[in-house]
């Protein structure tokens, strides 16, 4: 099992006094990020860590490391690079970049390369859709990739250097980061004065100083308060509230005259729209079993050689029904030739067609 270093202890009891004592708990996520800053993933020992200090259990612990993806649960290389292949940086390319890097270092999503150097992920949304595609190392920014310029910089890493992000500081070790998301400053000379802004995002800022946009002011070492401290502060805020004088009482709006009533209906008359239909009574259970017995003996289910209904019996009743009403017409019409004479004389009608068609093209 890990054992955590002194400096380790040191700034867990740091992090843990920033928060009110009744509300300790809310130090998980950068105690989190600190021992991650250690062994570059969570590990079991960093869970019971993290458990001890806050007085929690594993199980809690547990489900917060497991719920975020910025824990790892497993080692991870020194660098950690993830690609956006969410919607708008897929279309613009970033599967490719993706698929590029997996098939060039040997590795999938979530998987560390041999020399332990860089882990690659696909991430779901990097929040830099205007920049896409958009890679990540170690959280800092790589805009506008595409997979040429992601195998320089993934190269770049594994020869030991420090490729410069588009935005950002400068690039950092996992441990290294983590360590910042734990809520302590990053100690490298110049490392922040390194990188430079997206134009994007200056943008923005030009728009609101144009408009004269701006934030109200805000003290960042304003002390968190502990929920007594809170307690008491809504009470006097209650009790000053209470002790305002009562608004001055409006006079009462002037009544108006009630309309006149109409005179209402005679007895057993009914007013327009006023009645409600009634249901019909339903039929007794008896009648209902009545009636599917008969539906049930009328509609036979269907054999395995013919669908229902398909009775020899009954496409004969309806040939003979068609027929006769088929003769009864032709009384109309003008006496008929036999069924005979008029199968002969159809193909005869269709050559004699033919032949005048024929002349007629020959005239003409």
């Amino acid at each position: 099992m890990t054992t955590f270093t002194e400096q380790t202890r040191e700034r867990a009891r740091e992090i843990v006094a920033r928060y009110p004592a009744d509300r300790s708990r809310s130090a998980l996520l950068p105690l989190l990020h600190l021992v991650q800053s250690e062994e570059g993933y969570v590990s079991p020992a960093g869970v019971e860590f993290c458990a001890e200090v806050l007085g929690l259990n594993k199980a809690q612990v547990g489900a917060v490391a497991t719920f975020y993806t910025m824990y790892k649960r497993r080692p991870t290389g020194d660098y950690l690079v993830s690609v956006c292949t969410n919607t708008m940086c897929n279309v613009l390319g970033g599967q490719e970049v993706y698929d590029t890097l997996a098939e060039h270092l040997g590795v999938g999503h979530d998987e560390t390369t041999a020399d332990g150097k860089v882990t690659l992920e696909h991430a779901e949304c990097l929040a830099a859709c205007d920049y896409g595609p958009v890679m990540t190392v170690n959280y800092d920014f790589f805009d506008g990739v595409d997979p040429q310029t992601a195998l320089g910089v993934v190269e770049e890493l594994r020869s030991g250097g420090r490729p410069m992000p588009t935005r950002g500081a400068r690039l950092c070790t996992l441990k290294e980061m983590a360590v910042q998301l734990a809520g302590f400053a990053d100690e490298r000379e110049g490392a922040v004065a390194d990188g430079g802004p997206g134009e994007p995002s200056l943008r923005g800022l030009r728009l609101a100083e144009q408009h004269g946009i701006s934030v109200p002011g805000y003290d960042p070492n304003t002390p968190i308060r502990s929920k007594a401290e809170a307690d008491a502060a809504a009470a006097r805020a209650k009790a000053a509230e209470q002790a305002k004088p009562a608004p001055a009482v409006k006079p009462a709006p002037a009544v108006k005259p009630e309309p006149a009533v109409k005179p209402e209906p005679a007895a057993g008359a009914e007013a327009p729209g006023t009645r409600i239909p009634a249901d019909p009574t339903p039929p007794a259970p008896r009648d209902a079993q009545e009636a599917e017995a008969a539906g049930v003996a009328a509609n036979a289910p269907a054999g395995d050689r013919k669908p229902a209904g398909d009775e020899a019996g009954a496409q004969e009743r309806s040939l003979k029904e068609a027929e006769a009403s088929a003769g009864a017409r032709s009384a109309l019409a003008g006496p008929s030739r036999p069924r005979e004479e008029r199968a002969e004389r159809a193909p005869q009608s269709r050559a004699e067609n033919r032949a005048v068609a024929s002349e007629g093209g020959t005239q003409k």
